[in-house]
């Protein structure tokens, strides 16, 4: 079982009588972001229980970045009393609900040990609203792991290939993650869970766009059973270079194949479940626009652009991610602060 602290006045806070530390409201919130629209989900709020880009994976396509930390060891990266404490303020400060609360990350969500406590204290802040979670499917073979999903009322594991080639030269794992262990444990997760599972496949042309490929998927899917399948390409450049959207042909034919195994089934062009989804299109670019404008007047930190744009810290890292991908700003560590700068600069 996970130990959540209690909640007092209706969920408006977590408590925090322990320590007699005072709520510091004004601070930024730096792992909630959005709420944002999603195609599966509706208007979705999103928790990164990582901070930064760790990951069991290293994918070529991933909108986060290159992993910083490729691993596979589950720590309290974040924890959950922090996230739970940001998502009660965030709820006392008379948001507007969104459809769903969704835990995500810079990276595999499923790495954060507390993972468990923050679905269960989730569902307890917002008792009327489903919780789901992102996972790249990576650690579906830990029984533990699987125990704490299963208290998710949606899951959304990503399966992009199951030819081993594809599987290597895509998804890039750690050595530890092996595809059939995978496979195995998206299945015997099926076979104890109730909820929903959205299952996402990220095509990239010429990787894993084959035949093969398609029919392996369409035999795995008739076992797993999802509730929905999307299959999706890049919408965005992908952390590392070379990476080519699948073609309208590979897509559709994919969605063919893979449509007839599911109960419901939905097509949305941009993935979702493959980094944050805490911005996209033109949120993303106006936010972008303006941290480039920002830091072309003089360096700053990613806290300190939270804080002087009024904007939560995931969002601003997200925005972060794709200027330095695209070599609009410059990056440079100082000590332990990361500074970001205009080219000028």
């Amino acid at each position: 079982m996970y130990w959540v602290e209690a909640l007092d006045h209706g969920g408006a806070r977590l408590s925090s009588a322990q320590d007699g530390k005072k709520e510091r409201a004004t601070e930024p919130l730096r792992h909630v972001f959005g709420p944002v629209g999603s195609g599966r989900l509706g208007v979705s709020l999103g928790l990164d229980l990582l901070g930064s880009r760790i990951c069991s994976f290293d994918c070529l396509y991933c909108e986060a970045g290159v992993t910083e930390a490729l691993t596979t060891a589950r720590k309290p990266y974040v924890p959950a009393r922090r996230l739970l404490d940001e998502l009660a303020a965030w709820k006392a400060a008379g948001h507007a609900p969104p459809d769903v609360v969704t835990l995500g990350g810079l990276g595999e969500p499923c790495l954060n040990s507390e993972l468990g406590a923050v679905i269960v204290g989730a569902k307890e802040l917002f008792p009327d609203l489903p919780v789901a979670v992102l996972t790249n499917s990576s650690l579906m073979a830990d029984p533990g792991v699987r125990l704490e999903l299963a208290q998710a009322d949606i899951v959304l594991p990503s399966m992009d290939t199951l030819v081993p080639a594809e599987y290597h030269r895509l998804n890039r794992p750690h050595a530890a993650v092996g595809l059939t262990a995978i496979r195995q444990g998206l299945l015997d997760f099926r076979a104890a869970y109730d909820g929903k599972i959205f299952l996402e496949v990220l095509l990239l042309a010429g990787i894993n766009d084959s035949a093969e490929n398609g029919d392996l998927l369409q035999g795995f899917c008739r076992e797993l059973a999802p509730n929905r399948v999307d299959v999706v390409t890049l919408s965005r450049p992908g952390a590392h270079p070379g990476c080519q959207a699948a073609s309208a042909e590979a897509l559709a034919r994919f969605r063919s194949a893979l449509g007839g195994a599911v109960q419901d089934a939905g097509a949305p062009r941009r993935a979702e479940g493959h980094g944050p989804a805490a911005l996209a299109g033109p949120a993303l670019e106006a936010l972008a626009g303006r941290i480039a404008a920002s830091v072309d007047r003089r360096p700053q930190t990613e806290a300190g652009l939270a804080a002087g744009l009024g904007v939560p810290a995931a969002q601003v890292r997200l925005a972060l991610a794709a200027l330095v991908r695209a070599k609009a700003v410059r990056e440079r560590r100082e000590g332990d602060a990361v500074f970001y700068s205009g080219l000028a600069g």
